[in-house]
Parts: C-alpha cells; sequence; structure tokens
C-alpha cells in the first residue's frame, strides 16, 4: 500500500444533510418509504431505485444481489428475474427474503423483510411486454447464474432466440416476477458523532405498525 494511501480502518464521514425522528416521520412505513425514494428521485442520487435482495441458501449461506424495484403498492415490493436463478432458486426453498435501499449522498438506508411469493402471470406479462426489445431477447439469451464457456454463449443465444421471435419474444416461463410483502422495515438516517436514527416498523397481529426507536 501507498504510504499516501489511507487506512480503510481511518476512513470518516460525519453524516449532517437531514434527521429521522417519531413526530415527523409516518405511521405507516409504505408512506414513508414513499417518501424517501421520491426525493432520492428528486435528488438525482445514481440509480435510486436499485436494491440489495439477500436470501439464504438450503445450505444456510446467505447471499446478495441487486436488482431495480419496478413496483410497490400495500400488497409489497415488486422486481422481476430469472426463476431458475440461484435467488429463485434459493427462494423456492425459503421463501422469505430481505431488501435494502442505501441512498449514499442522502445518508439514508431502508431495509425490509418479508415473506416473497411469486407474482401472478398476467402481471409478468404486462411488464415483460413493456420492456425494450433487446432485454426481452436476453431474458431468453441468459441462462442466469449457470456456468458458461465465454461471452460468446450469450451472442450466439441472442442471436439465435432474436431470429426465432423476430420483434414478438414472449415470456419466458423461467421469467417472471416476486413480491416481498413486507413485515419489519428499518429506516437510517446518518447524524452527527455516530448518533443515528433509526426507526424500526414492525407488523402486529391486527395488521397495524409498531413503530419503535432503535439505538444506532
Amino acid at each position: 500500500m501507498s504510504e499516501h494511501t489511507p487506512s480503510i480502518a481511518d476512513l470518516r464521514k460525519s453524516y449532517e444533510r437531514a434527521e429521522l425522528n417519531e413526530d415527523a416521520s409516518h405511521a405507516d412505513p409504505l408512506l414513508q418509504f414513499d417518501q424517501w425514494l421520491k426525493e432520492a428521485i428528486t435528488a438525482q442520487v445514481p440509480e435510486p431505485n436499485a436494491m440489495t435482495v439477500a436470501t439464504v441458501g438450503s445450505n444456510l449461506r446467505p447471499s446478495t444481489r441487486v436488482v431495480l424495484i419496478k413496483g410497490f403498492d400495500a400488497e409489497g415490493i415488486v422486481w422481476f428475474t430469472n426463476y431458475a436463478s440461484r435467488k429463485g432458486q434459493e427462494l423456492a426453498g425459503n421463501p422469505y427474503a430481505a431488501l435494502q435501499f442505501h441512498w449514499v449522498e442522502l445518508e439514508r438506508v431502508v431495509r425490509i423483510e418479508g415473506l416473497v411469493e411469486k407474482v401472478s402471470d398476467e402481471e409478468s406479462d404486462a411488464y415483460f411486454h413493456s420492456r425494450p426489445l433487446d432485454s426481452r431477447i436476453g431474458a431468453w439469451a441468459s441462462p442466469q447464474s449457470e456456468v458458461i464457456s465465454g461471452r460468446g454463449v450469450l451472442i450466439a443465444n441472442a442471436a439465435k432466440f432474436g431470429a426465432k421471435f423476430l420483434l414478438q419474444p414472449p415470456r419466458p416461463p423461467h421469467w417472471g416476477g416476486y413480491r416481498l410483502k413486507p413485515d419489519n422495515w428499518q429506516f437510517w438516517q446518518g447524524r452527527k458523532s455516530r448518533l443515528h436514527d433509526r426507526l424500526r416498523y414492525t407488523q402486529q397481529a391486527d395488521g397495524l405498525w409498531l413503530r419503535e426507536r432503535l439505538a444506532p
């Protein structure tokens, strides 16, 4: 390591952009998420719709990957992917997952946990057919998470399926949406002196949300 390169242990940042408190936050976590996501989009942070998805395999080893949120409402958080991928296989065996949004420029993190289920075929079809043509062909061309000999496999597959389907590729049977139904949310706002704001929302038996402050 160069003598001019600082140690990662010495990297420091003072978080001073905003605050998060019980009086100024929404009682419903979905409304709080909607507000923060809109603020991230308005602030033009890089890829505000990017979220990390964490799953656990049958060997109890967790794995993460970044995907893009494609919708959310009272029913849950939606994204689309290859059902045969590692995350798809892990969700088939253990249908619980965790999501995380990290908007660095706003010094904010949102964590969401809950049960995951596939969206309806109609919902997957509607989104698939709204995608650009090359993305629709790509869904056929990539055997996601499988070992391949090189990039040439993807190029050849794309050419093959492009010639087969032309401008109207159907949705592959192995591709579609997932919806995570939250039962636990956490909102983290960076604050000075590492005394960060951290609110947790836990769904109660009656469907209402318990909002609590956690120590950072």
